[in-house]
């Protein structure tokens, strides 16, 4: 057997004792009274966590339609293959370590629901309570999930398979969960500061844009781009899908943060509607100015910057700071990738111009328009604090992420070679190509 082999060997024997375990330990799933829930809450939740995890194919669509013929395939599936990675992880143990009984606001205990142990329909006092506890461990998962796949952008069309599997098991427990930790759980140190994000400008977009910002420098460019090839997307109505698809579960995904059918939910679902389509009018008119043809990837992907933007603020905005929010966001990160084109950086989709960036004006714009301790209702404070948490959270993420793409190429060499990325990796990695001749 090859190196490979073993390794997939002890990954299935290890798959299918843990399976056994789960099975056969006694567990604790605490069970609701009769009448204990709102029924539309409950509708509403499953609804809203149906349409985030819509997003998964929603990203491998928008990215598949972007990379080369070559590679069409393997950049779908890193977004396919984290919805079984983290689902697995997030039941083992990434709930606990987001959403257990912290440690010192910095991390959640990790045998507090240690194979969803302790978690049923009944509600938890302080993590929803007005949901089942595992639905709301269910809606969380979502975002675990989508976290690592929007990474995968900025490392297309050079990652081997197994090595980006690695990477993302790793980014999961030692960054992701951290962040939900501390951002969301009631007694993490950003909560506490008082830190606003509404559904994951910074515990999703800005931690995957900075660990995709350290993807590309650890993985160094593609032969391709060295060459000054210019990138052309291979599949532009994939693009259009990918953005319908992702437009629509993002009511999901700011709605759903509302943890209930109420009015923030529905307040959630049309500033990120605003924002979106603000974004995606201010891209093509930018693009208007410099010359250039109205673009569909150009409005895909302004549409797509405005949701990112919108998402710490959704639930905390009105509707006219939201269309401001969409459209300086856009133009933002135009800018931004105007700029990521003039070097050397190989981002291959711009995920952290876009992703890492419009989640930034997002967190920022957050605490200037928040209609609560905000900085035009007249306080400073809020401002102050998601400045340093920003700070503090890009190096955390850019630095913690660089050294697991480190330990990981000491243990998997992360970095196709250069025969394989000529070949494109859907053959060298996967053995599969988009068409197949008769």
């Amino acid at each position: 057997m090859t190196r490979k082999q073993h390794l997939a060997a002890a990954c299935l024997a290890l798959l299918l004792l843990l399976a056994l375990v789960a099975a056969l330990l006694p567990q604790d799933h605490p069970e609701a009274k009769t009448d204990t829930f709102i029924a539309a809450d409950l509708a509403w939740m499953l609804t809203a966590s149906g349409l985030v995890l819509f997003m998964v194919p929603g990203l491998a669509f928008f990215y598949g339609g972007m990379v080369s013929k070559r590679s069409v395939i393997s950049t779908m599936l890193q977004s396919f293959i984290a919805l079984g990675v983290i689902s697995v992880l997030w039941y083992v143990v990434g709930f606990s370590l987001a959403f257990g009984d912290s440690i010192g606001g910095i991390i959640g205990n990790p045998l507090t629901f240690l194979l969803f142990n302790h978690v049923g329909t009944a509600p938890h006092p302080r993590l929803g309570p007005n949901l089942p506890l595992v639905l709301y461990a269910a809606f969380q998962l979502k975002f675990a999930i989508i976290t690592p796949a929007l990474i995968s952008g900025a490392f297309a069309e050079r990652i081997r398979f197994w090595g980006y599997l690695l990477f993302m098991c790793l980014f999961s427990l030692l960054i992701y969960c951290p962040l939900a930790h501390w951002t969301w759980h009631p007694d993490g140190f950003l909560f506490k500061w008082g830190v606003l994000d509404f559904a994951g400008g910074t515990v999703v977009h800005i931690s995957a844009g900075f660990a995709a910002l350290a993807g590309a420098l650890a993985l160094g460019r593609r032969e391709a781009h060295k060459a000054g090839h210019q990138h052309v997307p291979v599949n532009i109505p994939f693009v259009l899908l990918g953005t319908g698809l992702l437009w629509f579960g993002w009511f999901g995904f700011n709605s759903g943060s509302a943890l209930a059918a109420n009015t923030v939910a529905v307040q959630a679902f049309f500033t990120t509607h605003m924002a979106s389509a603000a974004a995606m009018l201010t891209w093509m008119l930018i693009e208007a100015v410099r010359g250039q043809r109205p673009s569909a990837v150009g409005a895909a992907v302004g549409a797509v910057v405005g949701l990112v933007a919108i998402t710490p603020a959704a639930g905390y905005v009105s509707y006219g700071p939201a269309l401001f929010i969409g459209a300086s966001a856009a133009a933002i990160s135009a800018w931004a990738v105007a700029m990521k084109n003039r070097t050397t950086l190989d981002d291959t989709l711009d995920v952290f111009p876009c992703h890492g960036v419009g989640g930034i004006v997002g967190m920022i714009m957050t605490a200037v328009f928040a209609k609560e301790g905000g900085l035009i209702t007249g306080s400073p404070t809020l401002l102050l604090h998601h400045l340093g948490a920003l700070a503090f959270i890009s190096a955390f993420t850019f630095g913690g992420s660089f050294l697991i793409y480190k330990f990981t190429n000491l243990l998997i060499p992360i970095r196709v070679n250069a025969r394989h990325e000529a070949d494109g990796l859907d053959v060298s990695q996967h053995g599969e190509t988009v068409m197949v001749a008769a």
